[in-house]
């Protein structure tokens, strides 16, 4: 194999991190919405912080091989569809980290709830469905999958 193809192949493993991870973090979010125990939450809210790690090692992955690529491969990191992929995946990556540090807050807020007494809580509900971070998650996300077409189809290259 060459070292553009090893390039490539753990560039797409990292791809399929941040993108699983983030896959896996938004449907554990979505069942800790459909909870009314906090102690249910919490749990669900809880795991999301392995996926969270696949999520930084895959985004670290992703920029750090690309950018081996582009060098190996001499592309121009002015090239429209490198240049559009870097910001996009910078937008994925601040969104995703400010609709994160919501998730947090609910999560520690769950936690407190379920120590005192499990009882479910409207605060809990409404922060579990704050439109606001809810909206970062969902542009975070839509960010990820611009840059993975943009990976795929190369406009201009």
């Amino acid at each position: 194999m060459t070292t553009g193809q090893w390039l490539i192949g753990f560039h797409v493993v990292g791809a399929f991190l941040f993108v699983s991870g983030g896959v896996a973090v938004g449907v554990l979010h979505a069942l800790a919405t459909r909870r009314e125990r906090p102690s249910e939450v919490a749990f669900l809210l809880g795991l999301t912080r392995p996926a969270v790690a696949i999520v930084g090692a895959g985004a670290l992955l992703t920029l750090a091989l690309g950018g081996w690529l582009v060098h190996h491969e001499r592309f121009g990191w002015g090239d429209g569809w490198i240049s559009a992929a870097l910001v996009l995946w910078l937008v994925a990556v601040v969104l995703g980290g400010i609709g994160g540090r919501s998730a947090r807050h609910t999560r520690y807020l769950a936690e407190q709830l379920a120590a005192g007494g499990d009882h479910p809580s409207e605060e809990l509900q409404r922060e579990l469905t704050d439109p606001v971070a809810r909206t970062m998650n969902y542009a975070s996300f839509l960010c990820v999958v611009a840059v993975l077409a943009l990976m795929v189809w190369k406009p201009g290259a």
